[in-house]
């Protein structure tokens, strides 16, 4: 049986702590937060800080050594991998991972495989049933290019698109799954400013006009300010702090991660140097 969303402002995920131990390294340490239906919910830290780590355990691409994962009041780390996108989750990849040798509208069409239910012997003769599931597919990935605005790129191979239109492309294809929760890796990863921007606007609109629950990773303070309901931000496999943007880009223990000591931070403020957690995290 499938999840029942809940109602706006319940939560849509619930991680309670998880840890994660890959031999003697803890790469997650007893996180805990709730993912709440119709919001974007971003985690932060400095390079290494477990939060790739966490959205596979999401996704089911490791399994916590402790704690439990409810998605939608299911455990979800009783859920094997290839469940996770019929369960309404889809996700993209800091590194694109798109069929290159595919047109557009192929791609898209692959993500739409989830909620095929033709069986073997309809395929092959190609019947009604497997016809109309055809045009549904069909539709299905002509509203996300019209949504997304890739319709002048529909028939091209991605081998042949800009970077940035391929990070388009990858948010098309987990789109066609129709996913109650898109886990976003690094969105504005490769990205330049302008193309930035317009992630930006995907997905504020893949958040309030498809009614979309986001949990995003990135590192782009700028587009976590401007999308972001709320975030919480990790460091060494933990975490430091949670609530809005303005609130976690001000704690001591997040700036202090970024940027070195707290004393550090005060002498930039007193020579009037703005404090930016978009430059480098500290080492």
């Amino acid at each position: 049986m499938s999840p029942t969303l809940q109602p706006a402002g319940q939560p849509l995920l619930s991680a309670r702590n998880l840890s994660v131990r890959f031999g003697g390294v803890l790469a997650v340490n007893n996180v805990s937060f709730d993912v709440k239906q119709g919001e974007v919910f971003t985690l932060i830290g400095p390079n290494g800080a477990g939060k790739t780590t966490v959205f596979n355990l999401i996704s089911r691409i490791y399994t916590p050594t402790t704690g439990e994962i409810d998605y939608l009041g299911a455990k979800l780390t009783d859920q094997p991998p290839h469940k996770i996108a019929a369960l309404g989750i889809a996700r993209t990849f800091q590194n694109i991972e798109l069929f290159e040798h595919a047109t557009v509208l192929h791609n898209l069409l692959i993500g739409r495989h989830t909620h095929r239910q033709t069986g073997l012997w309809s395929e092959i003769f190609f019947t009604q049933k497997t016809r109309e599931a055809e045009i549904q597919a069909r539709e299905k990935a002509e509203e996300v290019i019209d949504f997304l605005d890739l319709q002048h790129h529909r028939d091209s191979y991605v081998a042949g698109l800009p970077y940035g239109v391929r990070k388009v492309v990858e948010l098309a294809r987990a789109l066609c799954t129709e996913p109650k929760l898109l886990l976003l890796d690094e969105p504005s990863s490769g990205l330049n400013v302008e193309e930035t921007d317009d992630m930006a606007f995907w997905i504020q609109d893949i958040k309030n006009e498809l009614g979309i629950t986001v949990l995003m990773v990135e590192h782009d303070m700028t587009l976590v300010s401007k999308v972001s309901d709320r975030v919480l931000a990790m460091n060494q496999g933990e975490v430091l702090a949670m609530g809005t943007p303005r609130e976690v880009q001000n704690d001591p223990g997040v700036i202090e991660a970024y940027l070195g000591s707290v004393d550090d931070v005060s002498s930039l403020r007193r020579q009037h140097q703005p404090v930016n957690l978009n430059q480098e995290a500290r080492s």
